[in-house]
């Protein structure tokens, strides 16, 4: 982690912003954004996947870092959850919610991967320089 400068630069901020898109263009081809309620609740629980990944990142903190991954993390299992919806009221079809359901599990697993990393990590950011 020490090498990277930016937050654009974690693997898991960049298939976050993917699964985000994805949501999105689902919901421009399919009657999803007429479904106000659930497409608003899977737009907000996608959308902070990668915004508490970029926060924690600008936070110069592994504490804060680890803090707002598991933040993520939480989001990306209730956009998992919301993924089920889609798929039972017919917005998305079996490889469209399969595809979405393993974006979820990836990420997760990989979030949490990182999160202990950081935890067992002599680095403790720049917040701790003085």
């Amino acid at each position: 982690m020490a090498s990277i400068k930016q937050f654009e630069g974690l693997k898991i901020w960049k298939l976050s912003r993917v699964l985000c898109d994805d949501i999105n263009n689902l919901a421009l081809k399919t009657d999803l954004r007429t479904d106000y309620k659930l497409y608003s609740q899977i737009d907000g629980s996608s959308g902070p996947v990668m915004d508490n990944v970029a926060e924690g990142f600008e936070r110069n903190g592994n504490k804060e870092f680890i803090q707002f991954l598991s933040i993520a993390k939480a989001s990306c299992g209730e956009t998992r959850s919301q993924s089920y919806r889609v798929f039972d009221r017919n917005y998305a079809t079996k490889e469209e919610f399969e595809k979405l359901k393993e974006q979820t599990l990836t990420l997760s697993k990989m979030i949490g991967s990182f999160m202990g990393y950081l935890q067992k990590s002599d680095f403790k950011g720049s917040t701790y320089n003085n």
